[in-house]
């Protein structure tokens, strides 16, 4: 069991995954002031995150975090490696595109089981662009460049017997600079998410052409279960704070049993009111559109994790290369010691 391993023989850890006692206790924590980097916060991608936040499952588990907000997953993933961020809110896909380049990065807990991302071309472009064929030449506005919606795009463009380098990647972020650069012509089309997507289908200036907001849509794209937000961190953090990476793991399933049992409006009165930008019933049909996307246990598939490295095996050359071991690529025993820590 690699909690065991993570525990470095702490009789604490190893009686908390036996019999469910409390890891959180914040005696038994290594660090109680954790930071957390996040691609676009707002985003229904990282929706448990902000669960977790405001709900105040975090200081449950006697956690002060904070959570820093970047434009993208990439720069969240930077973030971590350049020691700014403790742990990660974002795509499960990056822990095994850095083991191909030599680091080890873990993800523990799942939020979410379908990306949600959604292709959306320019509404006065959408009879010359039918398929992912007719993007080759476009400029497509992603989150980040690197970050899991420029990853989407790329499978798409590789599926469809294209390059990932036949189209311009323009970060254009994850709020209202998204909305706007698609609106005002800088892009042609936008890989985002809601509730990005739903303001643009709201203001009729897009054509949806891809959407993994549905099971239907992640089998098109994907192939099958699919990872998308997990918490991953250093393998080294999780070693030197299991204690803390437990009462992380906690306060995330905490939220996902909360949201799976809570009412969608229950979940947007939940939100902080700047996450609707003052219109709360599309957020919350936006929201709807997405409830199935998110985790119930918080736990791993091998399946889900095999159909990633799939994905990036298509187009990432280094994944290509590398000899990829998945079962590095996440420790399952901190979701699986939540479901007996949280009631």
């Amino acid at each position: 069991m690699k909690a065991f391993a993570y525990a470095a023989g702490s009789i604490g850890l190893a009686c908390a995954l036996i019999f469910g006692a409390p890891a959180q206790a914040e005696s038994n924590l290594e660090q109680t002031k954790v930071s957390i980097a996040v691609g676009g916060k707002t985003l229904f991608y990282y929706l448990p995150l902000t669960i977790a936040e405001q709900k105040g499952f975090f200081k449950e588990e006697g956690l002060d975090v904070e959570i820093s907000d970047l434009s993208g997953g990439s720069k969240a993933l930077q973030a971590l490696v350049g020691g700014s961020a403790d742990v990660v809110s974002g795509s499960y896909e990056h822990t095994i595109s850095m083991q191909a380049k030599g680091q080890d990065i873990v993800a523990f807990v799942v939020e979410g089981n379908a990306p949600g991302i959604v292709l959306g071309v320019a509404k006065n472009k959408a009879d010359k662009i039918t398929s992912a064929k007719d993007l080759k030449g476009l400029n497509i506005g992603v989150t980040a460049p690197g970050s899991s919606t420029h990853m989407y795009v790329k499978t798409l463009l590789v599926k469809a017997g294209l390059s990932p380098d036949d189209i311009s990647a323009i970060g254009v972020g994850a709020g209202a600079g998204a909305v706007a650069a698609l609106e005002h012509g800088e892009v042609d089309a936008v890989a985002n998410l809601d509730p990005v997507i739903a303001k643009l289908e709201a203001d009729d200036a897009i054509k949806v052409m891809y959407d993994t907001r549905t099971k239907a849509g992640v089998d098109e794209v994907y192939g099958g279960d699919y990872h998308a937000a997990v918490l991953y961190t250093k393998a080294s953090y999780l070693h030197d704070n299991p204690h803390t990476s437990q009462a992380l793991a906690n306060a995330i399933v905490h939220a996902l049993k909360w949201m799976a049992s809570a009412t969608p409006e229950e979940i947007v009165n939940t939100v902080p009111e700047a996450y609707y930008g003052g219109d709360k019933a599309l957020y919350t049909a936006a929201l709807k559109a997405n409830l199935g996307s998110y985790s119930k246990t918080g736990e791993f598939s091998k399946e889900a994790t095999e159909h990633v490295l799939a994905v990036l095996k298509a187009f990432d050359e280094k994944v290509q290369k590398a000899t990829i071991d998945l079962s590095k690529t996440y420790d399952d025993q901190f979701a699986k010691a939540a479901q007996s820590a949280v009631k």
